[in-house]
């Protein structure tokens, strides 16, 4: 019998193993991920008696879907939102990121406003689901986006190594929004959770 939790866990570390190749830029790290993915690889084909060169949820020769990511509106008591500076180019942009495995979107939400912004938050409502290929270059993933309000539960923490800063701006006087996320999407956001609009495409 399959043990389910062992499973999980098999396919947690496999993603992050390929997440590492692809986002790490030290090559030892890379050695290190491309081990772990090897490893893991394995032991889930043992585990479940199936060989990964056959269509599975990390190639793309299956039906391909649209990735999934999440943004979170936070405002204060000024009605100014929370802003990250992303490390990678200096822009700002809502917290946020992609989806993992075995994660509700609202979980995704709260894990990213902690690590980019040091917010501890809960989400209240659901902003809504934006098709975000149209804003990207012809050689990204398409992707959907869903976005949420969420509000501050306790102080501010550390934040972690994405981002470089994280502050309350005037809605009226954001800073330089980053690449690749499109001010248009971010004040789209904004007003969604300003209006309690349901956003959708």
């Amino acid at each position: 019998m399959i043990n389910n939790e062992f499973y999980e866990f098999l396919l947690k570390v496999h993603s992050i193993a390929k997440i590492g190749q692809v986002y790490s830029r030290d090559p030892y790290a890379i050695a290190n991920y491309k081990e772990i993915n090897d490893l893991t690889r394995d032991m889930l084909e043992n585990f479940v008696n199936v060989k990964f060169n056959r269509p599975s949820m990390f190639s793309r020769d299956i039906y391909p879907t649209p990735n999934v990511s999440v943004r979170t509106v936070i405002f204060n008591e000024l009605g100014q939102v929370l802003l990250v500076r992303e490390k990678v180019d200096g822009g700002y942009s809502l917290p946020g990121g992609w989806c993992d495995l075995y994660e509700s979107p609202s979980e995704a939400a709260i894990k990213e406003c902690l690590q980019e912004a040091g917010a501890d938050v809960k989400i209240v409502r659901l902003l809504g689901i934006l098709n975000r290929t149209p804003f990207k270059g012809p050689l990204n993933v398409p992707e959907y986006m869903i976005a949420f309000k969420g509000e501050i539960k306790g102080p501010f923490v550390e934040i972690g190594f994405e981002t470089t800063d994280a502050r309350f701006f005037d809605i009226d006087k954001l800073p330089p929004i980053c690449p690749k996320v499109k001010v248009e999407e971010v004040l789209k956001m904004i007003n969604a959770a300003q209006t309690g609009m349901v956003m959708f495409d």
